[in-house]
């Protein structure tokens, strides 16, 4: 497969986009794996960079300056919804294609091949691809077990490899500039979840989303507990946002992660009547079977910690949920 990904595989031009803040230990690695991509499909490459203060900057300008196709674009807002609007804004005229580059993440060499492959089978607008999560140290191999499982995801899609099929939502992979535009581009006010949302403009205006199932893409989880709770506590925002938006009603699996927050504060409340305690314990208990389990299973006592992990998951995106719902609520009475 790899082999050949070395002949062109369309004259579609794409626009390889990479938001990026403090990345100098990945960026000049990626560029050089996406630089020959780059090249066979007659495309360019834009690290939109926040504001890195760790050498990032002058990583990539050293590249800029023997590739013209690399591009250094700073991105004063910071946020990676706003990277990929300033790079499309500013540099996406005449290409076909937008190919979206998470900074901290693995890739195969023909991943760019492939999603413009599958663009041109399928006549997908937006081609999507499955994140599976790997890890290093005890702590990240933890959580990278809890978010490839259902109990850590509630069996998203994307978290899991596909055949490929016709979606709703997945990972953001490549993308028709036009639909692109058309729908507006990420809603910048989205710090979180802005894939989602855009997903749900996208389908709205009658575009389709295919997920694939030819090429992958490898995410390195937060390796400390209190980085993956603050992550799920802005994901859950996110998703409150979306609902609230849209007026969407949330999905099974999500509306069950909402119960978590309520659980542990009735919880606090077990020194009036020990029954208080009793949902929280069972939750706790599921979690934490699952991640004992599981080690087993795999023989891996590295992993044993995934059900503490997934209770982190749980317990920050229930609460930023709620703290989203309730801080609209407060504003509407307040207007």
């Amino acid at each position: 497969m790899a082999g050949d990904a070395q002949e062109p595989v369309t004259q579609a031009s794409i626009l390889i986009v990479i938001p990026c803040l403090n990345e100098a230990a990945h960026i000049g690695g990626l560029l050089d794996q996406l630089r020959p991509a780059a090249a066979r499909l007659g495309g360019r490459i834009v690290v939109a960079d926040g504001g890195s203060a760790d050498g990032t900057q002058a990583i990539v300008e050293k590249i800029v300056a023997k590739d013209p196709r690399v591009i250094l674009l700073a991105n004063p807002k910071r946020l990676q919804s706003a990277a990929i609007n300033l790079a499309v804004a500013s540099l996406g005229e005449g290409a076909d294609y937008l190919i979206r580059i998470d900074a901290h993440g693995g890739y195969p060499d023909d991943y760019c091949d492939r999603l413009v492959e599958e663009a041109l089978a399928t006549g997908a607008d937006s081609v999507v691809v499955s994140m599976l999560t790997a890890g290093t140290g005890a702590v990240q191999k933890a959580v990278a077990a809890a978010q490839n499982s259902k109990l850590g995801t509630g069996g998203s899609k994307h978290r899991h490899l596909s055949e490929g099929e016709w979606v709703d939502h997945g990972h953001h992979a490549l993308m028709r500039i036009a639909a692109f535009r058309h729908v507006g581009g990420y809603d910048e006010s989205f710090s979180h979840n802005e894939d989602a949302e855009l997903d749900y403009r996208l389908r709205q205006a009658g575009y389709r989303i295919w997920m694939s199932g030819r090429t992958q893409m490898v995410y390195y989880p937060r390796s400390t507990l209190k980085s993956l709770y603050f992550q799920y506590l802005g994901y859950g925002r996110g998703r409150a946002r979306n609902v609230l938006k849209h007026r969407m009603v949330p999905k099974v699996r999500q509306m069950i992660p909402l119960l978590v927050a309520p659980v542990v504060l009735l919880a606090l409340f077990s020194f009036v009547h020990w029954l208080a305690a009793v949902p929280f314990l069972l939750w706790a208990a599921v979690c934490l079977g699952y991640g004992l389990v599981t080690a087993i299973r795999q023989r891996n006592a590295s992993i044993a910690l995934a059900g503490v992990s997934a209770m982190v998951m749980h317990f920050g995106w229930s609460v930023g949920f709620w703290q989203q719902l309730l801080m609209r609520r407060s504003q509407r009475e307040v207007a």
